[in-house]
Parts: C-alpha cells; structure tokens; sequence
C-alpha cells in the first residue's frame, strides 16, 4: 500500500510519539509499502529516502518552533497552524494515499486528517496516544461548555475512523464507553525504544547525587503527572533516612520544575537535567536504582505514560504512584510477576505508602 504517516516531534528532536512512528515506519518498508511520514522537527525543514529490497521510506521534517505550554492561546494557535503545515506538506500524498495513519499528536489532527479522507475517501487509521480534547476536560473541576462542544465534535469524527489504535485496555474500555465499534478497535502497544543488550555502560549520576539510592524520573513530567504525593514522600524519607535518597530528573514538562523546586524546598538531593539523546538514554535507565511513575487518577487511560515499557527493559526495580486501572500497573504487574522487576504500586495521594515502598525497594530490596 501507499501509506501516508503524520506525526508531531521526530528524531532527534525529544518526543516517544516521533521516535515510535519512525520505527512503525521502518517495519512498514520494509514489509513492502510505500511509506511517507511527514513530523516536526526544532532544527530545519528536510527530507530524506530510503528503500528496502521490498518498499520504500520518504521522511519529511517541518520545522516548527516549540511553544508556551503554559498559555493556552498559544498552545492553540500553535496547533491550528502545524496541523495545517503538516496536511500542507502531504498534500500530494494526501490524494494518492490508500491510508492515511495519524495520532494524538499534534493534538486534534483527528479534526483535520478526516474531512481530507473523506474528501478523498481514504482508509484512516488513528494511533490514540493521548486523548484530546479530554485530557484538557482533566484539568478542570468544571469543564466549559466549549469544551464539552469540542469534545462532542471529536467523538463524531473518532467514530468514522477506519481503525483505532489503542496502546492499552484501558484505553480500549474508554473508546468502546465512547461508542466506538470493538470491531474496529485495535490494541497495538508501543515497543521499548531501548534495546539492552547488556553490554551498556551505566551513566554518571550528577555529583549531588553520589553515595545515594537514586530515583529516576525520566520523560515528561506534565499535567497528568502527580507531583505532590511523591515529594511529600521523599521529604519523609529524608528525615527517616538522611543522606540516603537521590532524585534525578531527567525530564520535560510543566511541572518538572515544580518538582524540582518542591524536593529541592523539602531538603532532598535533587539534580535537574534535560533528556538525553535517545542513543545515551539506556545508560541513565541503568544508573537508576528505582524509576518513578506517576498519573493522576482523571487521567488514567487518557495518558500511557511510554517509558513503562523501557523501564520494564532495564530490570531495575519501579515504583508507580497511580491507579491500578492503569496499563501501566497491568504492564508492571504482569512483569513483576515474571519475577524480570521489582514493583510497587501506591495510589496517588498516599504519600506513608510511598515511603514504604521506597523503603522496601531502596533499602530492602524487597521485590514483592
């Protein structure tokens, strides 16, 4: 088939959506398709072919600017104009495409992507990495009706996809509670991006952190991450256990530096860099003594968070400050039993239950 892939942030810019559809891309090649993926890229506008024996590969790079997350006029106005970049871009491929596959990001291309399919009557298929217009409902106690309205348009065009991709079975129960035919639903989850082989070298925690237990938080860390229960937690543990826990953030986000501020304000040793290259992540997975997960419990199917899977790659042991409703506790769940990690769950708001858990997993090593 001739497949035309949209995406948002690709390699090397930071973002698992990009990093994940040019590895999709990749297999579809080389399974035979002719395949075009059209991203985003923070550097220059580019492109670039590749062929295999059986298909070929054309990756178009858009440069767009980043944006203010924390204005939401901004935010919109960023999204109108790189969905529009982006369609513009494929413009050719949108007339000869057999299917046109899309995600979550840039947010809402849904709106954009099937007016075009249905003019051109094109087989769709959209990959939900996170759910928009809800996880913006999320953050608010009372939702505007101009929210609400949006959210009523985008079900209407979410029901006519050809296929949806679901990265996990709570995601699967959201899209059927939505109307959606089961039929029509797939479960695809993403891969880890790190392959450990067990020749990788561990990487050089910052020097505030040396002779101490480290916790990694690597990723975003945004809205739909829960910071207050695990900095309450760490604060305890710091006065249980003084000199024993190290923080290291290696992250983005809206509220990556609100961590920061706040473990660095409650008296934990606390370093703050930003993610590294995808070729040197596997050696900062390693230095972790314990990865941290965290989703606030309204986002729970909205968001997966991706790097489960990677730290589930690495071995080292996890701890998740979520709902048990989430895949990523099933994912963790289904490997700690496999005895490949050592796991904890706690729920969001809980922050005694995260000391212990801390506890048994840093000072313990207790794997159940």
């Amino acid at each position: 088939m001739r497949i035309l892939m949209l995406c948002d942030w690709l390699p090397p810019d930071f973002g698992a959506v990009g990093q994940y559809a040019v590895e999709f891309a990749e297999q579809l090649a080389v399974a035979g398709h002719q395949v075009t993926l059209v991203g985003l890229s923070t550097s220059r506008t580019s492109q670039s072919v590749g062929a295999s024996d059986a298909g070929s590969l054309m990756i178009k790079r858009i440069f767009r600017p980043t944006y203010d997350k924390q204005s939401l006029g901004g935010r919109a106005w960023w999204t109108l104009v790189t969905n529009l970049k982006l369609l513009w871009c494929a413009r050719s491929e949108l007339s000869t495409s057999d299917e046109i596959r899309f995600t979550g990001s840039p947010p809402f291309m849904l709106h954009f992507v099937m007016p075009v399919s249905a003019l051109f009557r094109r087989r769709t298929r959209y990959r939900i990495t996170d759910f928009h217009p809800e996880c913006l409902m999320a953050e608010f106690d009372r939702v505007p009706i101009s929210l609400r309205l949006l959210h009523r348009w985008t079900l209407f065009w979410r029901r006519r996809v050809s296929t949806i991709e679901v990265l996990g079975e709570d995601q699967r129960r959201i899209c059927i509670a939505q109307g959606i035919n089961a039929r029509r639903i797939e479960l695809v989850r993403d891969p880890s991006p790190i392959r450990f082989s067990g020749r990788e070298a561990q990487a050089e925690p910052p020097k505030i952190l040396a002779g101490r237990k480290i916790v990694l938080y690597s990723g975003n860390w945004g809205v739909a991450h829960d910071v207050e229960t695990f900095v309450a937690a760490a604060s305890a543990f710091e006065t249980r256990h003084p000199g024993r826990l190290g923080v290291w953030l290696n992250a983005t986000g809206s509220r990556a530096a609100v961590a920061h501020e706040a473990l660095i304000m409650a008296g934990v040793a606390c370093s703050y860099t930003r993610p590294v290259p995808l070729s040197e992540l596997a050696g900062v997975l390693l230095a972790a003594d314990l990865h941290l997960i965290c989703l606030r419990d309204r986002f729970v199917g909205y968001v997966l968070p991706s790097k489960v899977y990677a730290c589930i790659e690495s071995g080292r042991p996890i701890l998740f400050i979520g709902s048990e409703r989430s895949d990523v506790h099933a994912l963790c769940a289904t490997a700690a039993a496999a005895w490949k990690i050592a796991y904890r769950r706690v729920d969001v708001g809980v922050a005694t239950d995260v000391v212990g858990a801390l506890e048994d997993l840093l000072l313990h090593g207790r794997r159940h």
